[in-house]
């Protein structure tokens, strides 16, 4: 075919002036090279098998911002340990948190929880087989529930993550930057997505963004939907999708409290439950604040003789910067706990949530407090 007719073709789906048939053609190129290239992933049912709606929940809320390689053992690991989703509703948080340990976006770790418990006892440990009743659960947004409803329940719901977002946005060479296209790659979606095998078109499309329509250098030769790609015929592949540019983070500053008992505990904290790391286990720390440092003893959790160490902790979360001071300071052999508040045997720390900044905190203090640090007036 000519490239002209190709681009005429192309553009007729684009625009929206193709007919059926042409957009069902691009479901059936992308599921027959489905059948030949699919993914072996550990929540993935074999072919022609229905899908475990837990398994499928559960892989999905782990592999938000985080890759398939580094979701994989820890997906294994959570239904080693609780292999239903009644098994994970009966679980304790904490046990829920230390085992998302190193996945990131801890909301996401308590979200599960409560979905779980919410699956429970709304509806009897089985998850609904609907958007509209998935999107009602805690934790479960616009793209999980049709992924669910997709895959675990063959509805015909248009599923839009990152990797089938870039596939549309070349194969109809959506211009408007992300995030503002989303609404209008959403109705393409839903526009290809076929009524048989819904669920195998949407795991379709992610095998296709994940391993050939890559963000850089697509490998368009190999695509089933090269003779159907606008940003193709037009020389556009790897400049779209666009994306607005982001603002630059901002950077806070706190101070973290390295408090030790005569007996070698240490001081921990549970932090609020909502809000960022919520309801995670923290060396304390003052209000992380843009500008000057805070004063430390202003916010001290405990009496104490305070050195400041030398060093500093620097964490990267999604819209900001983080640095972090420590201070040391020893407790009398009987001081109480604060509220939220535990003493913790420093051997046993491994025992808690930290999440990774917390981590870089302990590792920066115990090798700090052995060389001693300036005390605070």
């Amino acid at each position: 075919m000519a490239k002209p007719e190709k681009r005429r073709r192309a553009l007729q789906v684009v625009e929206g002036r193709g007919d059926r048939a042409q957009c069902e053609g691009v479901a059936a190129a992308v599921l027959d090279w489905y059948d030949r290239h699919r993914r072996e992933l550990p929540w993935r049912a074999p072919a022609g098998a229905r899908a475990d709606p837990y398994q499928v929940w559960l892989s999905e809320i782990m592999l938000q911002q985080t890759t398939v390689a580094t979701v994989g053992p820890y997906f294994l690991r959570f239904l080693e340990r609780w292999p239903t989703v009644a098994d994970l509703a009966s679980a304790e948080l904490d046990e829920v948190l230390h085992a998302w340990q190193g996945l990131g976006y801890y909301a996401r770790a308590r979200n599960l929880h409560k979905c779980a418990q919410a699956v429970v006892a709304v509806h009897g440990g089985d998850f609904p087989d609907n958007e509209a009743a998935l999107r009602r659960l805690p934790g479960v947004g616009a793209y999980t529930a049709a992924a669910v409803a997709a895959i675990a329940f063959d509805q015909p719901a248009a599923v839009m993550d990152g990797n089938i977002e870039r596939v549309v946005a070349r194969l109809f060479a959506v211009d408007e930057p992300l995030p503002t296209a989303k609404p209008a790659l959403r109705e393409r979606v839903a526009e290809i997505t076929p009524t048989v095998r819904p669920g195998d078109f949407a795991q379709a499309m992610m095998d296709l963004g994940a391993t050939i329509c890559t963000p850089r250098r697509p490998r368009c030769m190999a695509c089933p939907l090269s003779d159907r790609c606008v940003a193709r015929a037009a020389g556009l592949a790897e400049e779209l999708p666009r994306r607005t540019a982001k603002a630059e983070r901002p950077t806070r500053r706190g101070i973290a409290f390295w408090v030790e008992r005569p007996d070698g505990a240490i001081l921990l904290r549970r932090r609020e439950e909502h809000g960022l790391l919520g309801g995670m286990m923290e060396i304390p720390s003052t209000d992380w604040i843009e500008g000057e440092t805070p004063d430390p003893l202003a916010a001290a959790p405990v009496e104490a003789e305070w050195r400041r160490l030398p060093g500093k902790v620097r964490h990267t979360f999604t819209h900001f910067h983080l640095e972090l001071g420590i201070v040391a300071g020893r407790a009398a052999p009987d001081a109480p706990a604060p509220a939220a508040s535990r003493w913790v045997p420093i051997d046993g720390l491994g025992d808690h949530a930290l999440p990774t900044v917390m981590k870089k905190v302990v590792r920066l203090a115990v090798k700090a407090a052995a060389a001693g640090g300036d005390a605070l007036p």
